[in-house]
């Protein structure tokens, strides 16, 4: 099984607390990056920034970040080399991020999304794979080379 991690802001907390439920119920193992509890003055990056430098450093294999919309989330998140995070409303962008662009780490808006919609979108994140198709291994090395400085496009 995936080993999993979850953060959020004050504007994802009662949308993670209902997931980490959830998801701990179906037996997966989640590791929690904060907040630990509801503050309604605390700031994205002090629990996104840790959660997305344990995907890029392999200690947790995908994770859920969480804030009211999502976006300030998937901002830090993306500031962290080796993480392909994306703000996902939708099923059809929850599996198709991970087949085609190997997306780590999936954004959600608590103030946008309600409890049902978003388990169904992390459990489709969750459940998909990289395709590994070549024209989609030579777009993340470009990717990869932006975040090295190596090329500037």
């Amino acid at each position: 099984m995936l080993r999993l991690g979850i953060a959020s802001d004050h504007g994802g907390f009662a949308l993670k607390t209902e997931l980490t439920a959830s998801l701990s119920a179906m037996g997966y193992d989640i590791e929690d990056y904060g907040a630990f509890k509801l503050t309604l003055d605390d700031d994205y990056p002090d629990f996104i920034v840790p959660l997305a430098r344990a995907v890029a450093a392999r200690r947790i294999d995908r994770a859920v970040a969480l804030c009211g919309s999502g976006v300030g989330a998937s901002v830090a998140a993306n500031k962290i080399p080796g993480v392909r995070a994306g703000l996902i409303n939708d099923v059809f962008s929850a599996h198709q991020g991970v087949e085609d662009d190997d997306m780590n780490v999936l954004c959600l808006g608590g103030k946008v999304i309600g409890p049902a919609l978003a388990l169904e979108l992390v459990q489709t994140f969750l459940h998909a794979q990289f395709n590994g198709a070549a024209r989609h291994r030579r777009r993340l090395a470009k990717v990869q080379a932006l975040e090295t400085g190596e090329i500037l496009l």
